[in-house]
């Protein structure tokens, strides 16, 4: 039977190097030529993901900003969904930068990103080099953006969560990031990895209990819990833990999701 993998990456398919390793590679792409759909269902923006989705050579839908773009990379997809967060809203929590202990408020969509300072602005992070026209201010940022990311210390990322959910909880969700860096990405109400998934799924018509998905993060409940079989990496949360089918043997850095993989769909033996 045909089945739809949804892949996370931070702390998922990728490694601590923040790269998929030849085994992973290997593994995703078997599973393609055997006829498996591979998609990839991130928190991060396109730029910041477009390389691994070149190196596996996908051609399916990709989910971005944890659900709030949906979309056919480097195509015209009439099925393409983009939902926006208040424009207001990004400076708002702007002029609370210092009080929430944050290093940088980032706004982005599709095409590029706004980052409120140069002082922790990393090149290789954002996959992209920085312009006075990617400073965020409100002569730059005219429209409303897909997603806001702001970073924190990993002591503190869990306070600025809740404080962010208790002024804006009726209008945005606050998700984290896995791998090793305190981000905290900000997307409209209602927005969830378990919609874009839904929404692959429905164009390339694969059944709800065909979809196999890997997460480790609290960003990934929803997906895990609504596929056919959700598994969660043996370095996961004990939360995304709880909701999954399964648990990987093996962590992100062991190649967790190949060997798993291999064996859930047998792939050496076919």
């Amino acid at each position: 039977m045909k089945k739809l993998i949804a892949i996370d990456l931070d702390g998922t398919t990728l490694n601590a190097q923040s790269l998929i390793s030849p085994t992973t590679e290997k593994a995703l792409k078997k599973a393609m030529k055997h006829g498996h759909y591979v998609s990839i269902v991130t928190g991060r923006p396109y730029r910041m993901s477009g390389q691994f989705y070149r190196q596996l050579g996908l051609t399916t839908p990709m989910v971005n900003f944890n659900g709030a773009l949906v979309h056919m990379p480097e195509k015209k997809w009439a099925d393409e969904k983009e939902t926006g967060i208040q424009r207001d809203l990004v400076f708002d929590i702007l002029a609370q930068k210092k009080a929430l202990n944050l290093d940088f408020v980032a706004a982005e969509n599709k095409e590029t990103f706004y980052i409120d300072s140069l002082d922790y602005f990393d090149s290789a992070f954002f996959a992209s080099e920085a312009t006075p026209s990617n400073l965020l201010t409100a002569k730059n940022l005219i429209t409303d953006p897909t997603s806001m990311m702001v970073r924190t210390s990993k002591d503190q990322a869990a306070s600025v969560s809740d404080s962010l959910i208790k002024q804006y909880g009726d209008y945005v969700d606050v998700r984290t990031w896995g791998g090793p860096t305190p981000i905290l990405e900000i997307v409209s109400k209602g927005i969830q990895k378990a919609k874009g998934v839904e929404q692959v799924a429905n164009y390339l018509d694969v059944k709800r209990s065909d979809i196999i998905a890997f997460g480790d993060e609290h960003n990934d409940e929803e997906m895990l819990d609504y596929v056919g079989w959700g598994v969660a990496m043996k370095n996961a949360t004990d939360k995304i833990k709880s909701v999954a089918n399964d648990i990987t043997e093996k962590t992100n850095d062991e190649d967790g999701l190949a060997d798993y993989l291999e064996r859930y769909l047998d792939l050496n033996n076919q």
